[in-house]
């Protein structure tokens, strides 16, 4: 796979090689006699035979009828709605029923594609974040999610009534030091003052079991407000306070469930939110039972619901407990998949085309950090927000993790390219990237949805093309100098292929295969075995006188 900056290169490359050959080749190919005669448009149209003119229709015919073809392929397997594939004899209601849904789908994410949802599951700013603060020395969070934060606690815990009173001006100041300087002064004027501890439990707690305790005090202040609250008629300025008092019950015990399940004590945890569910049924988002939203999901034709990456991923991964310790992918495609493995596929499928971001962090491809405290849905932010609490889960079942390595990228084969049309789901929004880049801190590096590439084989089949059809056209039109071009351009070529065999090879030394060898090798002796050197002169002469 090349990256995308590389193929404008590749193409500028290749038009810069073929314009050089045509210059180089110029003489042969009789260039500037050619270029002469087309100047005369009238001499090169009257030289035209009518075989050119039969060729030229039949040719654009046979174009024609393949992307006619094509269209009708494309068209069939793509379209934007269903009733092209439907028969003819449907009602105009159920066309119309069909229009409507269509229409409803597409307002509904138009006006979801982009907003920026409160993470239910943010962490605590002084146990958690403030603690990743003092080891790393780098901030958790950005300027922009922290004022949609203080915007949302303006909301929650303030109203008209508090103007001008601690509880409003803690929550407009912007730094952390200064609304918890703010936060102890309100509590001095007010020992109930429950917004104020709720501020210190967020933000000036350094352990979660402060966090509760302070969390407990303010749950006893609030439930009795809440009280009074219930048993009196509030005129319009009051119902406000009311709204109020409810926002801030409802937060409290939320964030008390958060504490139970960041100490282990999940049971306690579930018990809290399914009373906070029964009591409050209006204010909450989720439902109450998990497995009736899972049975829900896994219905196609209701895509109104609101989908997120915790109920898709969650669905994928019930649907793959059963099949994940048996899987194989050697034995899998030898006798092909069950159909309980086909679901847990299909899931997995669906739960990628939603998010693609969340495989990578899974599967330990990138780096999961601290998640911000306002997500984006179907965005790296989600994505995050998921696998830091859910990735022990994926590691709990046996296999899980392979299953969805082997599957995952083949989510992206499904889609049609280079169309923008979701397979399941809506098309995956382009904004998603910069409003990530946004919520997220420098250090980290923000995933963006997997882009088809054109492989290399790809590009270069492309560029064969085209040049056999421009060699077919000057063969047609020049058969002579075509011919006699190609044995010049292979002639050129073979022998520049011997030119570099031979340049390569007064590189490398005589006694190459000498320097290579293990031991060094010794030229052979002149004297040897059983045959006597010659004596000198002058012992010759000694010899014979002793004789």
């Amino acid at each position: 796979m090349l990256p995308s900056f590389f193929k404008g290169y590749i193409c500028l490359l290749s038009l810069l090689f073929l314009a050089l050959v045509i210059y180089y080749f110029r003489v042969p190919l009789r260039a500037y006699e050619k270029f002469e005669s087309i100047v005369s448009v009238g001499v090169y149209f009257n030289n035209l035979t009518p075989k050119f003119y039969v060729a030229l229709t039949g040719t654009s015919s046979l174009v024609s009828g393949i992307i006619l073809i094509f269209e009708w392929w494309y068209f069939k397997n793509n379209a934007i709605d269903n009733a092209l594939d439907g028969s003819d004899d449907g009602s105009d209601s159920e066309r119309e029923s069909i229009d409507g849904k269509q229409h409803e789908l597409e307002e509904y994410e138009r006006e979801n594609e982009c907003k920026v949802w409160r993470n239910p599951m943010a962490l605590f700013r002084g146990a958690e974040y403030g603690r990743f603060h003092r080891e790393t020395g780098q901030e958790p969070l950005t300027y922009y999610d922290l004022n949609l934060s203080a915007q949302d606690h303006q909301t929650y815990f303030c109203c008209e009534a508090d103007a001008g009173k601690e509880d409003l001006e803690t929550w407009r100041e912007r730094d952390s030091q200064v609304r918890i300087s703010e936060a102890k002064r309100a509590l001095k004027c007010n020992p109930e003052c429950a917004p104020a501890l709720i501020l210190l439990a967020e933000e000036y707690c350094q352990t979660i079991s402060e966090v509760e305790e302070y969390l407990r005090k303010a749950l006893r202040i609030v439930e009795g407000m809440y009280r009074r609250s219930q048993a009196a008629v509030y005129p319009d300025i009051e119902s406000q306070q009311k709204s109020r008092d409810i926002n801030m019950l409802v937060f409290i015990r939320r964030r008390l469930a958060m504490c139970s399940r960041r100490e282990g004590r999940v049971r306690e945890a579930i018990k809290i939110m399914r009373d906070l569910i029964k009591e409050f049924p209006t204010l909450q988002r989720a439902y109450a039972d998990a497995m009736a939203v899972l049975a829900k999901y896994d219905s196609y034709d209701d895509c109104v619901m609101p989908k997120s990456a915790t109920v898709c991923f969650t669905s994928a991964l019930l649907k793959a407990r059963g099949v994940a310790d048996k899987f194989e992918p050697e034995t899998m495609r030898k006798r092909g998949f069950s159909s309980a493995e086909l679901a847990a596929v299909e899931a997995i499928h669906r739960a990628v085309e939603f998010n693609p971001h969340v495989p990578l962090y899974l599967l330990e491809r990138k780096p999961v950090t601290m998640p911000p405290e306002h997500i984006l849905k179907r965005g790296d932010s989600e994505a995050v927000a998921y696998a830091f609490w859910h990735l022990q889960h994926w590691k709990r079942v046996e296999g899980a993790l392979q299953l969805l390595q082997y599957t995952w990228e083949g989510t992206f084969r499904m889609l049609p390219n280079p169309t923008e049309k979701g397979h399941l789901f809506f098309p995956y929004p382009t904004c998603t990237e910069q409003a990530d880049k946004e919520l997220f801190p420098p250090y980290h590096e923000v995933s963006v949805y997997p882009k088809k590439e054109s492989p290399l084989w790809t590009l270069f089949a492309s560029l064969l093309s085209c040049c056999v059809a421009i060699f077919a056209i000057l063969f047609h039109q020049y058969p002579d100098e075509t011919l006699h071009f190609m044995h010049l351009a292979i002639s050129g070529a073979w022998s520049s292929v011997f030119t570099v065999w031979d340049y390569l090879c007064s590189l490398v030394p005589e006694n190459f295969m000498g320097l290579i060898a293990s031991k060094p090798t010794t030229t052979p002796t002149t004297a040897t075995a059983g045959v006597a050197a010659p004596m000198p002169a002058a012992g010759a002469e000694a010899a014979s006188g002793s004789l």
